[in-house]
């Protein structure tokens, strides 16, 4: 390895730090006594990115200071190319969290635009323990929409996306598209050109499968048959035990019989009935939206 010390003499500590990225050496080291700053030049991202380690010797306990100096420093560690090894793996631990932190507000994002069952149901078991009330799924859904704020960027505050759907407003297009030819209560749905009105969405849901099975009598055991359907749930089982593992209370509270016999899971939020209607449909061949219709209300 070679090694190239440079003097503050010869410019500022700016040009001191281009410098190190620029000569060509596999490991830069920037320090003035105290502060030791360990990079790896030719590895990905801006200065900063490629810094693989921050030491104050001052700060920092002494064993630390003595085992990260001898790390990357010691003689026979770099002769052998085993410090550049060790530097190269610190960097992808840092470079690996660096990822994972940019990527949490993305997957905060996500969760709420889904609005993600197992996230909606803690928060209401949360709100249970609290004050003995439980809120529907759709209660919590629009409460962390309009209330979860959270940093995109180290500079912009951001509530949920104006450009992601509200559940309102996927709503109000469900019902525009099926009053246009249609003239129905905003709560219910349209199957290759029958009509039917709910009271609920849970409404909508049951009558989607009750109309799906007496289309195809093997709709439902195909749906159940999917290698998935709630992270952690089935939406649709011969046992009703299967669609909330390990929770009785929604067993007992979310969850209903069809004339089929088979049990359907009910505790979900407006967005999460459509997706699963979207899926039954996949099921039974037919267009979400074409040949099915739903209006599942605000």
């Amino acid at each position: 390895m070679e090694v190239k010390q440079i003097g503050q003499s010869e410019g500022t500590e700016r040009q001191l730090f281009e410098y190190a990225f620029h000569i060509g050496v596999p490991l830069a080291i920037l320090t003035d006594g105290q502060e030791w700053n360990f990079f790896l030049p030719g590895e990905q991202g801006d200065y900063g990115e490629r810094r693989v380690y921050k030491l104050d010797i001052v700060e920092r306990d002494i064993s630390e200071c003595m085992a990260r100096l001898i790390r990357y420093l010691k003689y026979d560690a770099i002769v052998s190319g085993a410090a550049i090894d060790a530097e190269r793996e610190d960097y992808r631990n840092v470079s690996r969290d660096r990822l994972m932190k940019s990527t949490l507000p993305k997957a905060l994002t996500r969760l709420l635009e889904e609005e993600d069952e197992l996230l909606l149901e803690l928060v209401a078991d949360r709100v249970e323990s609290l004050c003995g009330y439980k809120p529907d799924p759709d209660t919590v859904a629009r409460f962390l929409k309009e209330n979860v704020v959270f940093k995109s960027t180290p500079t912009t505050i951001l509530k949920q996306s104006s450009r992601s759907p509200t559940a309102k407003s996927v709503a109000a297009s469900d019902s525009a598209r099926i009053s246009s030819t249609h003239k129905f209560p905003s709560i219910g749905f349209v199957i290759e050109g029958r009509q039917y009105t709910t009271r609920s969405a849970r409404e909508v849901l049951e009558g989607v499968f009750e109309a799906l099975h007496e289309r195809d009598a093997t709709i439902l055991e195909r749906f159940a048959a999917l290698p998935q359907h709630g992270r952690t749930r089935r939406y649709l089982a011969k046992n009703p035990n299967d669609l909330y593992p390990g929770r009785p209370d929604l067993v007992r509270d979310h969850s209903m019989q069809l004339t089929s016999g088979w049990w359907l899971s009910t505790n979900h939020s407006r967005a999460t009935i459509k997706r699963i209607i979207e899926m039954a449909c996949d099921v039974a061949h037919l267009k979400y939206g074409k040949d099915l219709q739903v209006s599942v209300g605000e």
